[in-house]
């Protein structure tokens, strides 16, 4: 594990860490869609809207705490770059611990964050009943899916894709599986969509501290007996940890503001607009997680780069990863627009819904490419932990984006669509303006 051990960045070694984070990560949006399935094909609209709703509050809440796989892919990355070995293992016992403690408590404060939820969010009655139900149990998976987080970060930023790969196919099978099993087969609606997320949150968190120790060659209770007495309390590692994720955290809660105004949006219209839009979701993640397979890789190099103070593969990984990511985002455009009403109408069986979303369907079609840059720009922003640059773009283009929405009510939909797909140029805009001052820190 030190920096000499890494192979040159070459197209081929960005295509080689890239595909195994593209499968797993193109997997989390086929659960999204297999739940919509379930959900659509068995219940009714209210149903399927109170499932994009509970889940709306669910992303929401849980990925307040992404900084705990962002902030961990940047810092392991670096101090791969600096080969700093015990530094690597350290970073990952205390974002385990750090995420099992803090899905601890949201699991105990489950109740209130719901209701607090809902209070902002307008839902239909019946709506928010069901998505009450889908919360409820999605909560119970709390405590492994923010420790799964860290160890997912960890291993994407020591480059160690495959067994990330392997980590988000067992999350992402078992939870399709599940869902499929507690929804059409035990008829448990919305509440089963949830647990079977649930369940798949503990067993991916037991594969994935198996792989974990493959990796490091070791136990985990090897590795910390192996550590310095006073290791993981360390007083400088842990204050650059709060400072970086505390960062991290004011930007994602900023996104996550962003796109819960969206689902509100068609939660205000009516529960045909929130499920037309949520079953385009599904289209938009899957083109988030394929675009984040070269994000991702991005965070690695760049951060490996950032540790070694080598200015050439800080360049060399942009350029590489900006390629692959341009090409990606044409081909998923492409294929929205090709395949997209077959699959809205195999999701959905409402004729209202199918009717909604096919006219929406431009909107999600162009995000990939509209939006290629921002997930790019994060990923080399998260590798480089500049985190108060994050912090600053993410809240501009928040603000910006809310502020176009507001103008574009009169439209409805249609103006909620334009605004939203704007919001991926404004993100890209605030995050190149700090472009400068990230470059005059590599030298």
């Amino acid at each position: 594990m030190t920096a000499a051990a890494q192979p040159p960045l070459t197209r081929k070694a960005v295509w080689a860490q890239a595909w195994p984070i593209m499968l797993g990560q193109a997997a989390i949006p086929l659960v999204g869609v297999v739940d919509a399935a379930v959900i659509g094909r068995t219940g009714t609209a209210a149903d399927l809207a109170g499932v994009a709703l509970g889940a709306s509050v669910i992303s929401m809440v849980f990925w307040a705490f992404g900084f705990l796989r962002m902030g961990m892919s940047g810092m392991a990355a670096q101090a791969l770059g600096r080969g700093d070995r015990d530094e690597s293992r350290a970073l990952l016992l205390r974002g385990l611990l750090l995420g099992f403690a803090l899905g601890g408590g949201l699991l105990a404060l489950s109740v209130p964050l719901q209701q607090a939820a809902f209070a902002l969010l307008a839902g239909e009655p019946e709506v928010t009943r069901q998505a009450g139900h889908y919360a409820t149990a999605r909560f119970l998976g709390a405590p492994a899916a923010l420790a799964t987080y860290a160890l997912t970060g960890w291993l994407i930023g020591l480059g160690r894709t495959r067994p990330a790969l392997v980590l988000q196919l067992v999350l992402n099978l078992v939870n399709a599986a599940a869902s499929i099993a507690l929804v059409w087969g035990l008829g448990l609606g919305p509440f089963g969509a949830g647990l079977g997320t649930a369940i798949a949150d503990w067993l991916a968190l037991g594969v994935g501290l198996l792989l974990a120790g493959h990796v490091l060659g070791e136990s985990l209770p090897a590795t910390w007996r192996r550590l310095a007495p006073g290791t993981l309390t360390d007083r400088t590692a842990l204050a650059r940890i709060i400072r970086v994720n505390a960062d991290i955290m004011a930007r994602t809660l900023a996104l996550l503001a962003m796109f819960t105004w969206f689902t509100n949006a068609g939660a205000r219209l009516g529960a045909v607009e929130l499920a037309a839009n949520h079953v385009l979701l599904q289209f938009i993640a899957m083109a988030a997680f394929v675009l984040d397979a070269f994000a991702f890789t991005a965070e690695s190099h760049v951060g490996q780069a950032v540790g070694a103070r080598d200015h050439a593969a800080f360049r060399r990984a942009v350029r590489l990863t900006a390629e692959f990511s341009a090409v990606a985002g044409l081909m998923l455009a492409l294929a929205f627009l090709a395949l997209g009403q077959p699959l809205v109408a195999l999701i959905a069986t409402d004729p209202g819904v199918r009717a909604e979303a096919a006219r929406m369907l431009p909107f999600a079609a162009a995000v990939p490419l509209l939006g290629m840059p921002s997930w790019l720009l994060d990923g080399v922003f998260i590798g480089a932990t500049q985190g108060r640059a994050l912090r600053n773009a993410a809240v501009a283009a928040t603000l910006a984006y809310l502020a176009l929405d507001l103008a574009l009510r009169p439209y409805a939909n249609l103006g909620a669509w334009s605004a939203f797909a704007a919001s991926y140029l404004l993100r890209a805009g605030a995050l190149s303006a700090h472009w400068p001052t990230l470059v005059r820190s590599l030298r």
